[in-house]
């Protein structure tokens, strides 16, 4: 198959990339810097340049395709700055517009990334649970993904995998690297009150297998869920770091949780967990890659100052 990958260069993206090559398929990847195009080149993939604001061109890269995966996001500033995420969340809306239309009537694939953090809090979700938009970060951009199921009866083979918190494995710089970071900075690893709130996690490897499976058979309207470990206390995870890092290992109230973790505190505090029950059963699919903790252990997370991005 010839896919059109957003994202392509990202954290997930340079990992879908080779995931496909390797299984045969021809993959033309959307790069926004020669960076992000000399990466892509490089893992052997087609080069379009463009950004998700380029609506012809990726109407027109999604037509000359056999299928879509599309990643991309516009966190164009880091975490903790001022993240128009609304914004980025209607651009994204406009780009899955234009791959509908440009996909409809054909019975080609496709995928879309999405999440699962406050899809159902306190209880664990399942793929058969759905979002109920109410306005919130967390879930604006579920309409989106709603839009992209509906597309099922445009013609289309599309599917969503909602991936977990985190998304681990060697050179990651997203949350787990960030709690790092303060965890070095205050000289003590924090969690939030008891700590016994969860995050489901996937290695990164694993996630990318997924995705694959996903553009070559998950049958049209599929949730599927990104998730190996239903749910990892967040004290578990503050006790590797503290041990790795030779600091204490500390509860922060909650009323202080914003000044010690700064913007990373809205997220630490959530309670979430999720089954991939179906999503194993129904594409075969089982993670192979550590899991979160192991993970954190083998120390790669500790190598180097952690700035989180």
């Amino acid at each position: 198959m010839r896919i059109f990958v957003t994202g392509a260069s990202g954290w997930i993206g340079s990992a879908v990339v080779p995931e496909l090559i390797e299984a045969g398929h021809h993959v033309v990847g959307l790069a926004r810097s020669d960076a992000s195009a000399a990466a892509l080149t490089a893992a052997g993939a087609e080069v379009v340049r463009g950004t998700l604001d380029d609506l012809d061109l990726l109407r027109d890269a999604a037509a000359a395709s056999d299928g879509v995966i599309h990643l991309a996001f516009k966190h164009d500033i880091a975490f903790g700055g001022d993240f128009d995420f609304k914004g980025a969340a209607e651009a994204d809306r406009r780009a899955v517009d234009v791959f509908g239309a440009a996909l409809a009537g054909s019975d080609r694939p496709f995928v879309l990334a999405s999440g699962l953090a406050g899809l159902t809090p306190g209880r664990m979700a399942t793929e058969r649970d759905m979002p109920v938009p109410d306005g919130s970060p967390l879930t604006i951009r579920s309409a989106t993904a709603q839009e992209v199921l509906a597309f099922a009866s445009r013609g289309i083979r599309s599917s969503v995998v909602r991936l977990s918190p985190t998304c681990h494995g060697e050179g990651d710089n997203g949350f787990m690297a960030t709690l790092v970071a303060v965890a070095r900075e205050k000289g003590l690893s924090g969690h939030i009150g008891g700590g016994t709130n969860r995050w489901p996690a996937v290695h990164r490897l694993d996630a990318a297998h997924l995705f694959r499976l996903a553009v070559e058979r998950a049958p049209a309207g599929s949730v599927l869920h990104g998730v190996a470990e239903e749910g990892v206390a967040i004290r578990d995870v503050a006790e590797v770091i503290g041990r790795h890092l030779d600091v204490p290992v500390v509860s922060v109230a909650p009323e202080e949780a914003a000044g010690h973790f700064g913007w990373l505190a809205g997220f630490l505090g959530l309670d979430v967990s999720a089954s991939s029950t179906l999503t194993r059963e129904l594409l075969d699919w089982e993670p192979a890659h550590p899991g979160l903790l192991e993970d954190l252990d083998k120390g790669h997370y500790f190598h180097a100052p952690a700035t989180g991005a």
